[in-house]
């Protein structure tokens, strides 16, 4: 089996985000970067199905600036075996763009009999939200695909695929190949460890710069939403506080008086 997975470099998560000056971008100078908890998981997903079938290959992609390779060799580290690197000038690509550069990678492999079974994403991205690509691959490459995966199975020439639905767990059956877009708590995922580290710095990289596609989106602005100031009332200390603590759930109207 061979398996495609798709990441995305962001900030890491409990940074304080600031914009450059004109509003268009993230100011990274003093952010550290990861890909998110979503794309964590596809790329585990990846490696415990290629072990569990005996054979096959793995493969992360990322899209991004050169600097987007230390997130590659992360993924090396745990267990991928191949690593593509789409290089941009680091300027964030718009969903139609990011789509159709990977749709290139993957026709491309496919062209030279190194045809993925699954392409696997992130649900969406962990910095802009955009969940478009996965979708938008799926269609150009007209694939099967299915979003919001937390249980993966593969059954002969399909996958087993649930995800939490409005009225309970939702189950479906996706023939092979297919896109799948994963979220957080599909699985619990490793933690690379030194020696994969070591084995991931002696991966080569394969780097091409793709043309970008024109006529997608256009950016206007990003703004950072206000801070909310939080407030915090001591109600009393001890049993003294539990009458305070009942007038308060009846104001609120969790209990009746």
């Amino acid at each position: 089996m061979n398996i495609l997975v798709c990441v995305k470099r962001v900030p890491a998560t409990g940074g304080r985000v600031t914009l450059t000056g004109d509003g268009l971008a993230i100011d990274a100078r003093f952010l550290s970067f990861t890909i998110s908890p979503h794309e964590e998981c596809a790329v585990e997903e990846a490696v415990r199905l290629v072990e569990a079938s005996g054979g096959g290959t793995t493969t992360v992609l990322t899209l991004g600036a050169e600097a987007a390779a230390d997130q590659l060799r992360d993924a090396l580290a745990v267990g991928m075996t191949r690593a593509i690197h789409l290089v941009t000038d680091g300027e964030d690509w718009d969903p139609m763009a990011t789509a159709a550069a990977i749709v290139g990678v993957v026709r491309a492999d496919a062209a030279e009999g190194f045809d993925h079974d699954l392409v696997l994403f992130g649900n969406e991205a962990a910095d802009s939200g955009d969940y478009q690509v996965p979708i938008r691959v799926a269609a150009a490459l007209d694939r099967p695909w299915l979003t919001g995966v937390k249980g993966l199975d593969v059954e002969g020439t399909s996958v087993r695929a649930r995800r939490d639905g409005t009225r309970g767990q939702e189950v479906y059956h996706v023939p092979l190949p297919a896109v799948l877009a994963v979220r957080e708590g599909l699985n619990r995922p490793r933690y690379p460890s030194i020696p994969g580290r070591l084995r991931a710095k002696k991966v080569a990289i394969m780097a091409t710069r793709p043309e970008r596609q024109v006529g997608g989106p256009t950016m206007i602005r990003l703004r950072v939403p206000d801070e909310e100031d939080a407030q915090v009332h001591v109600l009393g200390t001890g049993a003294e506080a539990a009458p305070a603590v009942v007038d308060l759930l009846e104001s609120l109207g969790l209990v009746n008086p």
